[in-house]
């Protein structure tokens, strides 16, 4: 079987970048990595590796900034594109050209979108989590992969939670990646069955 080809998409350190990096054999490789910003930490670390390190920053029309990002990523002739801390909305358009999956540190359907800790320990939920799932039109909606919950602690800051529900990000990515890149996802609607 071919290895896959992996884009990664960040607009952030790349903790979970440096997860896939770091990974055991995932059945494909990270190619690139494309930002939304110039002195995102993990175009350096793409760069660290020998990787492609692409910036795409966002002007003023957004269809032309996803159309310029929609040509950084096909460049590289990817089988999967992962968001792993890209905090831009993707259009239909876009997430209908490649397979794309997302990593979100909420236990979706909850608290989608930007401030999911922040919005979780304002409503006082006892459980949080991480979820990796298919990305489609709508934000942080797409069908799910994995899931795993965390402990909301009384003390808890949402410096402190986010970094527990990131330590399991970097687990799961990782891990459905490796399905996806083995053919292990069966995919029927919203419903994603991992093929032991």
């Amino acid at each position: 079987m071919l290895r896959k080809r992996l884009v990664v998409l960040a607009s952030g350190s790349g903790t979970n970048l440096q997860a896939l990096l770091d990974a055991a054999d995932l059945g494909g490789d990270v190619v690139a990595v494309v930002s939304d910003r110039q002195d995102a930490g993990a175009l350096d670390r793409a760069r660290a590796r020998g990787l492609a390190a692409n910036t795409v920053v966002l002007g003023g029309d957004r269809q032309a900034w996803e159309a310029d990002l929609a040509e950084a990523v096909a460049a590289h002739d990817p089988d999967l594109v992962i968001l792993a801390g890209f905090l831009r909305i993707l259009s239909g358009k876009f997430v209908q050209r490649w397979p794309v999956i997302n990593v979100h540190p909420s236990l979706l359907p909850a608290f989608p979108g930007a401030h999911a800790i922040e919005e979780a320990m304002a409503w006082g939920v006892k459980l949080v989590g991480a979820t990796v799932h298919f990305v489609d039109e709508e934000v942080d909606h797409g069908p799910i992969i994995a899931q795993e919950a965390v402990a909301v602690r009384e003390d808890d800051t949402a410096g402190g939670l986010h970094a527990r529900v990131q330590a399991i990000e970097h687990r799961l990515l990782p891990e459905s990646v490796r399905a996806f890149c083995a053919g292990r996802l069966d995919i029927r609607g919203r419903h994603v069955r991992i093929i032991l």
